[in-house]
């Protein structure tokens, strides 16, 4: 392996939307520095974890139109039978609920449960609850995509947290995605839901770790043959 090699498999890439972000870190780190040189240090942390936070790793995700893959990294908070909120016009019958929990740890960068079309955005304003409440899910901002996949329409909810205050939505109504394909980002700390039609069966428990572009949160049908992946 070259040395070149060695260095992009080491260092994670940082998504476009964070580099400012470092760089304020940074310059404040600096300037603190002037008036008392510990704060300086604390700074320097500082921006290192933000440059973790806005870190955007590649996958290798299953090319697979029967199973719907992780949106987020973070933990499985819930999965259950919901009514999916009315601005997505999924109809007012419970569907399929897998919510991810993200944590001021965890990557932010968010990607497509499945291939499709996207039909609709609807962005939705709200309160800024913790992200892990169930009641989050209706109270909080937010902004959701419903996709046409081969199973039906899904919808992809991104939720902004207790601290999150930005949501990032790149898509936009009739963009086509593949699955693990990037489409948007929450800063800092959050949640996505995954509603998911008739047919989907769980793959994951409550507490399971995802991660996103990778794990496999629920499938249709059975008597899988191999699975053909893409790195994204």
């Amino acid at each position: 392996m070259s040395l070149v090699d060695t260095v992009r498999s080491t260092l994670v890439p940082i998504h476009r939307e964070g580099w400012k972000f470092v760089a304020i870190f940074f310059v404040v780190s600096l300037l603190l520095g002037l008036l008392w040189e510990p704060l300086m240090w604390i700074g320097f942390v500082l921006t290192a974890w933000c440059a973790y936070f806005f870190r955007d790793p590649e996958r290798l995700t299953p090319q697979d139109d029967d199973l719907v893959i992780s949106p987020a990294d973070g933990r499985v908070s819930a999965v259950a039978m919901v009514t999916p909120p009315a601005e997505l016009e999924l109809g007012d019958q419970p569907m399929l609920r897998i919510s991810v929990f993200m944590n001021v740890f965890n990557c932010h960068v968010n990607r497509a449960p499945m291939r499709g079309r996207i039909a609709r955005v609807a962005y939705r304003a709200g309160k800024f609850l913790n992200a892990d409440l169930d009641k989050a899910s209706q109270e909080n901002e937010r902004n959701g995509l419903v996709i046409e996949s081969a199973h039906g329409p899904i919808g992809v909810v991104q939720i902004a947290g207790l601290v999150a205050r930005r949501i990032l939505c790149w898509s936009s109504m009739n963009d086509h995605l593949e699955a693990g394909e990037r489409f948007g980002l929450i800063r800092f700390g959050s949640r996505l839901d995954v509603f998911l039609p008739d047919g989907a069966v769980p793959r994951v428990s409550l507490g399971q770790t995802a991660i996103a572009g990778e794990t496999v949160l629920a499938e249709f049908g059975s008597a899988k043959g191999p699975v053909v992946s893409r790195r994204g």
